[in-house]
Parts: C-alpha cells; sequence; structure tokens
C-alpha cells in the first residue's frame, strides 16, 4: 500500500504543477485575464493614460487595504477605515485653513488623528473585550460624524502645498501611484522582516497558542489596529489631495473594497495568511474592473453586480485552495522560494504582454467617430430627479444619432473623478458631467480641459474649470420661491422643519442659502429643527418621525428634494396637507402626484427632461466647434394643486 501511495504522489506531482501555480497565484491569474479580456474588448483600455488611470484609481483603495491586511492576517476585521480616512483629511483641511496652522503640523495632526483611531479599536477589542466587528462599526460612525461636525457638513479646501499630492511628476507620472507602491514596500517589509510583522501572522493563525507561546497578544493589537488608522489617514490626505477638498462624505463604503482587495488578493478572513503583493493585485483586479466597465458603457448596477461575484468567486479560491493544500508563503519564506515567486511574477508580465499586444492588432485600423460619442457622469442615479435627466439627454441624443454613454457616480465625488478620467481616455467629442460637487470635481475637470475637450455641466456649475456651457436650474432662487410659498400659505407665521440633502453636497447648500435668505421677509416664521435626511425618501420618513416626536406642533415642512417631501408625509400621517404644510423641491413624477391629491402642498419644479435633452444639444455644438451659450437657465416654477394639471416637467 505504501508503495501504491507513493508511486500516485509521484506520478500526480507533474500533472498538478500548473493546477497547483493556477492556485497559489490565483490573484494574478485572474488580473492577467482581466486585462487581456479588457484590451481585446475595448481599444481605448491599452493606453498609457488608461493604465495611468488605473494605477491613481486604485491608489485609495490599496493603502487603506495595506493597512486592513495587518488586521485581516491577525484574524481581525476594520470596519472604520472610510470613516477614519474622511476625518484626517477633514482635521487635516481645518486646521491648515480654519485654523491656520503650519501645513507640516497640520498632516502630523492627521496622521495622528488616525493613529488615534486604530488605538481606540485596539483599546476596545484588546481590553473592552468587543468583537472587532462591532468595535470598529462604532468607530465608522463616530469618526464620520466628528468629521460633519467639524466641517459642518462642508467641503474644505485642501492647502494647495499638500493638493501636489493629487499631481503628476514630470507630467506624467502619477503621485497617487508612487504613494500606494511605497505604502505597500512598507507593509511588506512590516509582514516579512519585523518582530511584529511574524506576531500577526502568529495571532492570526492560533491567538491562543501565540499568547501561551510568551506574546504579549494584547498590546500586539494596539499596535495593529494603530497601524490600519495610519494608513486610513494616509489614504484620506491621498484621496483629498486628488479631490482639492476634504470632503465629510469622502469614502463612504471603501471599508468593503479595502476588506475585498486583500480577500482577492489571497488572505484568508479566519486569519493567518496574506500579503502585500497579494492585496495589491487586488485592489488592481478592482480597479481595472471599474475602468474597464466603464469603458465598456456597462452600467453602474451592472458593476456593482459583477464586483460582487468577482469576490465571492475569490473566497471560494481561498476554500479550494486550502482544501487542496495550497496556501501563500509564509513570512520569512526561503530565498529560493521568493526566487520562484519573482520569476512567477516576470513570466506572467512577459506572456500577458504578449497576449495584450496580440489583441490589439483587433483594434487596429479601426477608427470610430469619437466626435459623435457623448460622455454623461451624473451624480447619482438613485434619485428620480437624475433618471429623468438620463432620460431626457438619452433621448435627445437618439434623435440626433451620437452614442451617449451614462455612468453613475452613487455620490461619491471620487468615483466621479475616475469616470471623468476614463472618458478622457476613450477621447470623447464631449463630456457632461452632473457634479457630486462643484469644487471636488475641479482636478478631474481641469484633466478634461487640458486633453482639450469640451466639457458642459448640467444642474450643478463646476468651479473653477472651464466649461464650454452650464446647463442648469437656478437653486438659491427656487429655495428663495420655497420659502415665499410656505410663508404665504401658514399667513406668515408658524413653526417649521427643514429636512436637507445630503451633507456638502452644492444643491443642499444652494436650496437651503436661498430658503434661508426668503424667510428673512417673515420673522414670525420659525424654524425649529434642521436635520440631513440625504435626498433619501426612507430617511425622510425616519428624520421626520424622530422631529415630530420633540416638534408636534408645527406648521410646515421644507424638504429640499420631493423624495424627503414625500418621507415626510408618509410620516405626517393625515396631518400632511391640512395641519401641516409640506413643500419639496424638483418636480419629479411622485412629487406631481403627491402635489395633485393634496398631501403635498407644492413642489419648486425644475424641468430634469429638458436639462437633459439641453445638455445634450449643446454637448453636440461643441464637438463640432459651434457656438454655444456659456449658461443655459431653464427656469424653476412652483407647482401647486391649482396648476399642476398644466405643468408638464
Amino acid at each position: 500500500m505504501a508503495t501504491d501511495t507513493l508511486k500516485s504522489t509521484t506520478g500526480a506531482s507533474g500533472a498538478s504543477g500548473l493546477r497547483r501555480l493556477l492556485l497559489d497565484n490565483g490573484a494574478l491569474t485572474a488580473l492577467i485575464v482581466l486585462v487581456i479580456a479588457m484590451s481585446a474588448l475595448s481599444g481605448d483600455f491599452m493606453t498609457t493614460d488608461n493604465l495611468l488611470n488605473v494605477g491613481v484609481q486604485a491608489a485609495v483603495t490599496a493603502i487603506l487595504a495595506f493597512g486592513v491586511t495587518f488586521v485581516i492576517v491577525s484574524a481581525g476585521i476594520d470596519l472604520s477605515v472610510g470613516s477614519v480616512a474622511a476625518l484626517s483629511a477633514t482635521v487635516l483641511a481645518w486646521s491648515a485653513t480654519s485654523e491656520g496652522m503650519p501645513v507640516f503640523l497640520a498632516v502630523l495632526l492627521a496622521v495622528a488623528t488616525g493613529i488615534a483611531c486604530g488605538l481606540v479599536n485596539g483599546i476596545l477589542i484588546s481590553y473592552g473585550k468587543l468583537p472587532p466587528f462591532i468595535a470598529t462599526l462604532a468607530m465608522l460612525s463616530v469618526a464620520r460624524g466628528l468629521s460633519l461636525v467639524i466641517s459642518q457638513g462642508s467641503p474644505i479646501a485642501f492647502p494647495d502645498s499638500v493638493s501636489h499630492l493629487g499631481d503628476t511628476l514630470g507630467g506624467w507620472l502619477p503621485v497617487p501611484v508612487l504613494v500606494m507602491v511605497g505604502m505597500g514596500l512598507i507593509t511588506a517589509f512590516v509582514l516579512g522582516r519585523t518582530y511584529i510583522g511574524r506576531s500577526m501572522y502568529a495571532i492570526g493563525g492560533n491567538e491562543e497558542a501565540a499568547r501561551l507561546s510568551g506574546l504579549r497578544v494584547k498590546k500586539q493589537k494596539l499596535a495593529i489596529y494603530a497601524f490600519s488608522g495610519l494608513f486610513a489617514a494616509a489614504a484620506g490626505i491621498v484621496l483629498a489631495a486628488r479631490l482639492s477638498s476634504a470632503q465629510p462624505q469622502a469614502a463612504q463604503g471603501y471599508e468593503l473594497d479595502a476588506i475585498a482587495a486583500v480577500v482577492i488578493g489571497g488572505a484568508s478572513l479566519a486569519g493567518g495568511t496574506g500579503k502585500a503583493s497579494g492585496t495589491l493585485i487586488g485592489a488592481l483586479i478592482l480597479a481595472v474592473l471599474r475602468n474597464g466597465l466603464n469603458l465598456l458603457s456597462v452600467s453602474a448596477f451592472w458593476q456593482q453586480v459583477v464586483i460582487g461575484v468577482v469576490i465571492a468567486l475569490a473566497v471560494l479560491l481561498d476554500t479550494v485552495r486550502r482544501k487542496a493544500g495550497a496556501t501563500p508563503a509564509p513570512a520569512g519564506a526561503s530565498q529560493g522560494g521568493k526566487g520562484k515567486q519573482a520569476a512567477t511574477y516576470l513570466l506572467a508580465a512577459v506572456v500577458a504582454a504578449a497576449v495584450v499586444g496580440a489583441t490589439s492588432l483587433l483594434h487596429s485600423g479601426t477608427s470610430e467617430a469619437k466626435s459623435q460619442k457623448i460622455g454623461l457622469s451624473l451624480s447619482t442615479l438613485n434619485n428620480p430627479f437624475f433618471v429623468q435627466i438620463r432620460a431626457g439627454a438619452q433621448a435627445e441624443a437618439k434623435k440626433l444619432g451620437v452614442d451617449l454613454t451614462v455612468t453613475d457616480a452613487q455620490n461619491d465625488a471620487s468615483q466621479q473623478a475616475n469616470q471623468l478620467q476614463n472618458f478622457t481616455s476613450e477621447g470623447l467629442g464631449t463630456i457632461i458631467v452632473n457634479p457630486v460637487d462643484s469644487d471636488a470635481v475641479t482636478p478631474a475637470a481641469k484633466a478634461v480641459n487640458k486633453s482639450d475637450i469640451p466639457l458642459v455641466a448640467v444642474d450643478r456649475s463646476v468651479n473653477n474649470a472651464t466649461t464650454a456651457a452650464l446647463v442648469a436650474s437656478d437653486n438659491v432662487t427656487g429655495g428663495k420661491l420655497a420659502a415665499k410659498s410656505l410663508a404665504e400659505k401658514l399667513g406668515g407665521k408658524g413653526k417649521i422643519v427643514i429636512l436637507q440633502g445630503q451633507a456638502g453636497t452644492s444643491a443642499s447648500r444652494e436650496r437651503g442659502s436661498g430658503f434661508a435668505e426668503g424667510l428673512k421677509a417673515y420673522p414670525d416664521i420659525e424654524v425649529v429643527a434642521k436635520q440631513p435626511a440625504d435626498w433619501d425618501r426612507t430617511k425622510g420618513l425616519d428624520v421626520m418621525t424622530n422631529l415630530l416626536q420633540a416638534n408636534p406642533d408645527i406648521d410646515g415642512v421644507f424638504a429640499e428634494n420631493d423624495e424627503m417631501a414625500l418621507g415626510a408625509i408618509k410620516a405626517l400621517g393625515s396631518k400632511a396637507g391640512k395641519s401641516v404644510q409640506v413643500i419639496g423641491f424638483d418636480g419629479t413624477a411622485d412629487g406631481l402626484k403627491a402635489v395633485e391629491a393634496g398631501t403635498l402642498y407644492a413642489s419648486v419644479a425644475q424641468q430634469p427632461t429638458e436639462l437633459g435633452r439641453i445638455a445634450v444639444q449643446n454637448a453636440v455644438k461643441a464637438a463640432e466647434g459651434d457656438k454655444v451659450e456659456k449658461s443655459v437657465m431653464v427656469p424653476v416654477k412652483v407647482v401647486t394643486k391649482e396648476n399642476v394639471a398644466g405643468f408638464t416637467g
């Protein structure tokens, strides 16, 4: 039996060599396949500019993921890194601008903020005995809240000396990529060459055994989570530098991308395995997926599905690898093992380059009429108003015979910057942008300007960059009209509450300031509460329900969009339209139905379909070199039950 077993093992060793190689380097294999596939499907993917875009777009996720690698290797989890990144960037911008602190000290304070957040996580986990999931979930909320408190919900301009971190060296090499590489080398050194790195693997492999062997596990965990906070601070600074402003709502959901990058890179959530190179490959896979799917005009909704499937497959591969007995090389592996690994990476690069070079022939000799291709980046498609802008734009594009690609930034300024970069790489005829934030979009808009592609802004302006045209409604005027209409309905006196949009967005600021300005003419109107409900109907319902507990005798509600107004109506029940008057903003289909039913007193109606239609008209003119108006204002109108029947939108 022993002889038969030996023969079987020996005979199988050669046949299983390729299988084991693929299992040991699953993430690298996946990255190569993705690059080849995207190169075959899109002729714009393998351009130098686009590959640099992929690097920039991977940078923030990779830096966050390097810090999360320490935590996952030690069998922990950190859900707070996105919020800590936003808080650290906000602290830097606030201290350097509002407080006049020297930039060097402001950077140190931002880094210290990240480390402090990590230490708090470590204390709660090590000494408070809280599960890592709960402790870091609490820090996620605390850090995000502090970021909003410090910034008062508005973006803070970043110091110029730090904003250079978002620039390029020599006009072509992006600084974020250099920072990513530097942080990756630090991660590799810590994991492979230091006592604390070996401790991470020991704690992740078997915490009790590590403790019995003499490791001070509690203190080691403090250091591990402090590392995670440090890397989160670095990522926040790079992200804010890229956007030229600290956004209090920045990096939302980035903690999930960071965890996904670590897992895709071969680390196990059970702990004990993981390496810096795998994490970098995982971050690049996510960036290549998003970049390539954007270039292929795949819906943002389907992009989320694809990325979810990739994460699931990565975990499945980890399970298969474990069953097959294939594991990543441990820290401190022999030089021979490292040499073999380096040879594997070199061979992979050669194979990928050869195949990509061959697939590029598929696109040679083809020349699309890109002057007839337009890209439209919307701030979100999770809102009927922007869905109507898309519908108007698509209808006009079809009428004019042009190719329109629509992307969804999901209210993330960084994601929108990525989308504008991708559009620029494609060399489109014109780019239309509906900014998440008018200031945060500036660096990406300036890059579009440098490429000589006309840029058209719709609904919201782009600050400090050149636009061929701005197609918009006047939010400030709309806010004033809302104040006047509500005050007159209430007879010039009463108590009201305000439901605000997402903190930091220009639309919320403009509508809110216009409403406040309009209320100055009515001193007997008292605003008893203001709370954000993030443009969302469900949040509008919850926030309004809570406000009614403290203010049951209110007379009116101003919601900065119809979705929140509809949530407020649900919370008010039978009071809506009778004892409490509610006014919304946007003139969406559901909002107008509520106006017709009498539960919503009025909506300050924009004409979103018209905005989208006119934006495409101007984009086509700009692409063809025709003269366009710098500012095209689509009028707003207060729609009530009396005139709703004649309003077409």
